[in-house]
């Protein structure tokens, strides 16, 4: 029927000529009429359609039921118009169990939750009860979005209301104590679960393992794999993904390998998921050579993702040739590359120290893929950065900076680092102004880069002046910074200045108390100056090159560049 009323609209184009053909035809107007065409407007997806046919309703003198009403409620979500649906719920003057169902099926999919509890307690007020299959579905949207309180609180309904706890209940309340890093309550639910008779299943134990591995207790994760193991159940593809994803995240290479090689012998067929996450194991653990004697004998659908991969390891085994006869081999059968091509692709050919071609697959990137983010332009003025490129990584940036392409505060602070390296420190001065001057407000790493510029060039005033700014941004200090600052203090005459900012930066938090007794004595930290105002500083880092590190900034390309 969606079908035939399709053709008829192409040809009547309004529902009110459509009733008006239908009459013409001898057909009486009657509200079945419009409740039958409502019907398949809805199932048809037709939402235009649906709210013009209770438009022609009203205009025959019809009142919307609340058949009607229900209709009105589940398009207006669907068009994203909550505030429509809530007015059509109040004004149903007898809703039914389906009014209250659509509503919460519509307010789970938006993870409304705060509309959910008032709706729910109006659904029990006019004495209808949710099915089991509504009930899972509200728990499944409080414990993804980790409101186990009010899990807790549907769960108590469901036993009031005489409902069993089904597997998926269990297996939802274990994956919401997961989300929330509780992997203790989570395992003991997994023991009640069996107490009362429920079997977990193969979802069930995926997500424990994934929820342990994802705290590094990969020996607690190993557990329920061999109990899943010993009760019969084999691990299926999905498991087996999580599994190498999970253990090369935490750094078990040979275990995340192990799983792969074991696949064959369950006759599982590694997907495009596996295969990048394979890869990922064998690219952190810089173990190239076994790659192609692993995926011998495999055929695997090549998508995006996995062509992304395979140019990320061409790369970093020190193939950049190949990655780049590899993204031509992309283009030519017809993928389109994204961001993660880019970015992996520069990123390997600039640790190749392949520089000019780096630069021309770039200069390709911004003229035919135009509008590119700023952390396109950023990964290569890092990678030249990082083979100690100066002057063809701040090229590159003045000529972003000229062609107006978009530049973030990360590519500033790259930029200016990369000026301190290279000895050009009015310059790295200069930039830091223009950062501030376009609108840009100095991040963590930005501030880290500069303290640890001005360290390199031995200029205390302006060390003052940046630790003075970083207290007014309430910014911290990395721990890398904090040890070049140990270095060059102990050298200074004239130290007790810094040493105030240091001790009021750790006041505000800004400097962690175990990293300032780590560096100096306890009555320097208290503020007590030291012998003729020298204080002796560990003697932990090299001056030989300037390097800042910063939760993930120093490797940010790095961790872009990585798929799977």
């Amino acid at each position: 029927m969606v079908g035939v009323i399709k053709r008829v609209m192409e040809r009547y184009k309004t529902v009110k000529s459509v009733v008006r053909e239908l009459a013409t035809v001898g057909c009486v107007i009657k509200s079945q009429t419009f409740l039958l065409l409502l019907r398949i407007y809805w199932r048809g997806r037709m939402y235009e359609m649906v709210f013009e046919t209770i438009e022609q309703m009203g205009a025959y003198g019809f009142t919307p039921n609340t058949f009607v009403r229900n209709v009105i409620i589940d398009v207006s979500f669907k068009i994203g118009r909550g505030d429509l649906a809530f007015k059509s719920l109040k004004e149903t003057q007898v809703p039914n169990f389906l009014t209250f169902n659509i509503v919460l099926c519509n307010l789970c999919k938006f993870n409304d939750l705060f509309h959910i509890g008032d709706v729910l307690r109006m659904m029990l007020r006019w004495g209808y009860h949710p099915k089991v299959e509504t009930f899972e579905m509200l728990l499944n949207c409080f414990c993804k979005m980790g409101n186990i309180v009010e899990a807790h609180q549907v769960l108590g309904l469901m036993i009031t209301l005489g409902l069993s706890m089904s597997v998926n209940v269990w297996s939802m309340l274990i994956h919401g104590f997961c989300r929330l890093q509780r992997l203790d309550v989570a395992g003991k639910l997994l023991e009640k679960m069996v107490e009362t008779g429920s079997s977990p299943n193969i979802v069930t134990y995926t997500t424990l393992i994934r929820g342990f591995l994802k705290s590094h207790m990969v020996g607690d994760a190993f557990n329920v794999l061999s109990i899943m193991e010993s009760k019969g159940d084999a691990p299926d593809l999905v498991l087996c993904n999580v599994l190498i994803d999970s253990l090369t995240k935490v750094g078990r290479y040979d275990d995340a390998i192990d799983v792969f090689v074991g696949m064959r012998s369950r006759k599982l067929s590694p997907d495009s998921y596996t295969f990048c996450s394979l890869l990922s194991a064998i690219c952190s653990s810089r173990r190239f050579s076994l790659f192609p004697k692993l995926v011998c004998g495999h055929d695997i659908e090549a998508d995006l993702l996995v062509c992304n991969s395979l140019l990320s390891y061409f790369c970093k085994s020190g193939f950049p040739a190949l990655a780049v006869k590899f993204y031509k081999v992309m283009l030519d059968r017809g993928f389109t590359a994204d961001k993660y091509t880019f970015v992996g692709l520069l990123n390997g050919l600039c640790k190749a120290r392949r520089v000019d071609q780096a630069v021309d697959v770039y200069h390709g990137i911004v003229m035919n893929y135009p509008g590119q983010d700023a952390h396109i332009h950023t990964v290569l003025i890092d990678g030249l950065i990082k083979v100690r490129k100066f002057d063809r990584a701040i090229g590159i940036f003045k000529k972003v900076v000229a062609e107006r392409y978009a530049l973030d505060v990360v590519a500033y602070a790259v930029t200016i680092r990369g000026l301190f390296m290279g000895g050009r420190t009015e310059e790295a001065c200069s930039l830091y102004r223009q950062m501030k001057e376009v609108g840009l407000t100095p991040n963590e790493y930005t501030y880290n880069v500069m303290v640890s510029g001005f360290v390199k060039e031995r200029d205390l005033n302006m060390v003052n002046l940046m630790l003075q700014e970083m207290i007014e941004a309430k910014v911290r200090l990395s721990y890398n910074t904090v040890l070049r600052l140990s270095k060059f203090l102990c050298r200074s005459y004239h130290l007790i200045s810094v040493i105030d900012l240091w001790i009021e930066m750790r006041n505000l938090g800004l400097i962690s108390a175990e990293v300032m007794h780590e560096l100096l004595p306890d009555e320097v930290v208290e503020g007590v100056k030291g012998d003729d105002g020298h204080i002796t500083f560990s003697d932990a880092y090299s001056e030989t090159d300037l390097h800042v590190e910063t939760s993930g900034s120093e490797d940010f390309c790095d961790v872009a560049a990585s798929i799977g």
